[in-house]
């Protein structure tokens, strides 16, 4: 995730991020202004197109659309942030589990060795989660058309999941701990798995692909008729007008397709390492 202060308004302006979208984009934006360049040319000097012709109605058009291709992105960006904020609630409750259970068993246990075992591995489930979440095939586990080769024991968050619970049934049949703690203890593990498997939805569920699709094609489509309705008016000036047009619509585009996959390697996604490794701090302060 990236550090930086949200009051330093000049930086944002003049400072370019190697994740910036300008970088992302400028080639096709440089090809796009060529492209509107020529059609400007074409208009104007060529074909000789005049205010009078019904071209240069095709304004009207932009103008309808801009109020549509608006509310679809509007809709996509805050789609993304919402299962980039879901991710880190989720991740939130992750940490807040496991100080919880790492609290409950500090007071309960009383033998150093079973406080050691809970010490390395209510941390580790994070760090291997954090593993699994990295996986590709955890995101196309639901993918119809990619067969992969199901092993349950290379699902390790259920593995790691199962000997601590395996673990907190033995210290009831030895007597360790009674049957209220238990169901106590309980209740903290199994958040565990809830957190995994919503996780796991957000990761192997992406948005629609004919929703995704429509975005991008209504962006192209609507970018590359720009030139046709707006060279009339603006002349050469139409190519920089055209390109700064497709870097705002395509901007927000690809800031969701970053955004709503917070599990991922990109600059913007969750900190799901550094969390993890605060919360083996805070279990090893605890226990």
């Amino acid at each position: 995730m990236i550090s930086y202060n949200t009051k330093e308004w000049f930086t944002f302006i003049f400072h370019f991020h190697k994740s910036d979208t300008v970088r992302k984009l400028f080639p096709i934006m440089l090809a796009i202004g060529v492209y509107a360049a020529a059609v400007g040319y074409l208009e104007v000097e060529y074909f000789k197109v005049g205010k009078n012709d019904y071209i240069h109605n095709i304004p009207i058009m932009h103008g309808m659309l801009g109020f549509v291709i608006s509310l679809l992105l509007v809709f996509r960006t805050n789609t993304a942030y919402d299962r980039w904020w879901e991710g880190r609630k989720l991740w939130g409750g992750l940490v807040n589990s496991s100080r919880n259970l790492a609290i409950k068993l500090s007071a309960i246990l009383k033998d150093e060795n079973d406080r050691s075992f809970f010490r390395k591995f209510i941390p580790l489930y994070a760090d291997i989660l954090h593993k699994h979440l990295k996986d590709a095939d955890t995101s196309k586990q639901l993918f119809e058309d990619v067969d992969l080769e199901i092993d349950h024991h290379k699902h390790k968050p259920n593995q790691l999941k199962r000997i601590m619970y395996h673990k907190i049934n033995d210290l009831y049949d030895a007597k360790k701990i009674t049957g209220d703690q238990l169901i106590i203890l309980n209740d903290e593990l199994q958040s565990f798995t809830d957190i995994c498997g919503a996780c796991e939805r957000i990761k192997n569920t992406p948005i629609p692909y004919s929703y995704s699709a429509f975005i991008k094609k209504f962006i192209f489509f609507y970018t590359m008729t720009l030139p046709f309705g707006y060279s009339i008016s603006l002349g050469y000036f139409v190519a920089p007008v055209v390109v700064f047009i497709f870097y705002v619509l395509a901007s927000l585009e690809l800031i969701a397709e970053e955004i709503e996959d917070p599990f991922g390697d990109d600059e913007n996604d969750l900190p799901t390492k550094k969390i993890s490794e605060n919360i083996k701090k805070h279990i090893e302060e605890l226990i």
